[in-house]
């Protein structure tokens, strides 16, 4: 039997599931003032909705997608993002009637077919942001204010913004096709994959990483300079706002992102240090999908920040997740005798609010002691058959090993005033 966990996962130990929750936590407390509210879509959908949604001619659709068919035929697929989940959840449970806007947020595990690497994982954990029904530059530029407050937040610095606009059906579909003229006229200098995308994804040939693919695509057209009237404005809106809230970006033509759906602004936030692979973040508008799932026109923007290359910029640079103590205080037994009376503590010490640990080994009570240091606890309660006949406990510190008896009763009203006393 192979133990080990499947290759592209891995198991999510304590000191990094506490980043994980430690990142959680800040985009709950963020998210709430930006008026978010949670939504969880299931694990696995329809293959539809992601084929439909994020685009055939993708790498997502076409390589990476953990399609499979259940058990009654139907085809389904493990989700590699979530904006078209959400966005079918909100068009199934009504969730933007007419007129309104919806804000949501979504955290958890994705799943894509790609070849491990630092940062990159077959499962791999992201947090999401969606604004439905809102058409307004504005919420544009808060939706990348939000994203830019939220690694300012965890403490990340040095950090990049790129800003662009990829158009709309307006204007993109006759740009899309001067691109690939362009590229069919350099494909010898292209790799095979950028001139294949000539006849798929043309705008996708700027995403690619090599460094003489990039060279080439430098010199193509550029949308901003294709942009019809109605996208130039709301693209200079855009940047008017982000100019007001003091934000730095800087224009990148090249930024298309990886997914069909995204029309008129897209942006990215990169940090240093990650290589070719340096986003962190980033996302964009994407007006046409909720017709696309067959509802009606609903406008919709959004991000998505991941988890696995946040965490190596934050150990980059330096920044540590405060290790809770396991236990506040230990409840230790002086011997054998009383252990029925250190365990009934420790529950009323738990139900008190308090966190306790005790021995389920048989410990001396000077390993006792050094299980109480390996845990980080501030406190100990020593109960022997002495201090039971008299109705008290002694309380050591463990920082200084001094000593105190107490009297057992009200012992957790003792304890709370002592840990607040530091």
């Amino acid at each position: 039997m192979d133990y080990r966990a499947p290759k592209g996962t891995a198991d999510m130990l304590p000191e990094t599931a506490r980043a994980w929750e430690h990142m959680q936590r800040t985009a709950q407390e963020l998210f709430a003032r930006y008026g978010y509210q949670p939504l969880y879509p299931p694990v696995f959908e329809h293959t539809e909705i992601f084929a439909r949604g994020i685009g055939e001619a993708t790498d997502i659709v076409s390589k990476e997608m953990y399609t499979f068919e259940d058990r009654g035929g139907r085809s389904v697929t493990l989700r590699p993002e979530a904006t078209a989940s959400i966005v079918r959840a909100s068009l199934e449970h009504n969730l933007v009637p007419p007129g309104s806007v919806a804000k949501l947020y979504f955290m958890g595990p994705m799943f894509r077919y790609e070849r491990p690497q630092a940062g990159r994982m077959r499962q791999f954990w992201q947090i999401d942001a969606e604004i439905l029904g809102a058409a307004e530059p504005s919420a544009d530029a808060e939706m990348i204010a939000l994203l830019a407050r939220y690694f300012e937040t965890l403490g990340i610095t040095g950090t990049t913004l790129l800003v662009n606009s990829m158009g709309d059906d307006a204007c993109r579909p006759q740009y899309r096709e001067k691109v690939r003229a362009y590229i069919r006229e350099h494909s010898e200098q292209l790799c095979e994959e950028c001139a294949r995308r000539a006849d798929t994804n043309p705008l996708r040939a700027f995403d690619c990483k090599k460094p003489t693919c990039r060279d080439v695509m430098d010199l193509a057209p550029k949308l901003r300079d294709e942009l019809c009237r109605d996208c130039a404005a709301h693209y200079s809106a855009v940047k008017g706002y982000l100019d007001d809230l003091g934000i730095a970006y800087v224009e990148d033509p090249s930024l298309v992102r990886g997914l069909d759906y995204y029309t008129r602004t897209v942006f990215e936030i990169q940090a240093p240090g990650l290589g070719a692979q340096n986003a962190i973040g980033g996302g964009g508008r994407y007006d046409r999908l909720m017709e696309q799932f067959g509802g009606p026109p609903t406008p919709g923007l959004g991000f998505a920040l991941g988890f696995e290359r946040t965490l190596l910029v934050m150990q980059a640079q330096g920044l540590r997740v405060p290790a809770p103590a396991t236990a506040e205080v230990y409840v230790a037994r002086a011997q054998p005798e009383v252990a029925s009376a250190v365990f009934e503590l420790a529950a009323r010490l738990r139900e008190a609010g308090i966190s306790a640990e005790l021995d389920h080994q048989a410990r001396s009570l000077k390993s006792q002691f050094k299980q109480a240091d390996r845990l980080g606890a501030r406190l100990a309660l020593v109960v022997g058959p002495d201090e039971l006949a008299g109705g008290e406990v002694t309380v050591r510190a463990m920082a200084t090993s001094q000593e105190r008896r107490a009297p057992l009763s009200g012992i957790a009203e003792v304890l709370q005033g002592l840990l607040a006393e530091g």
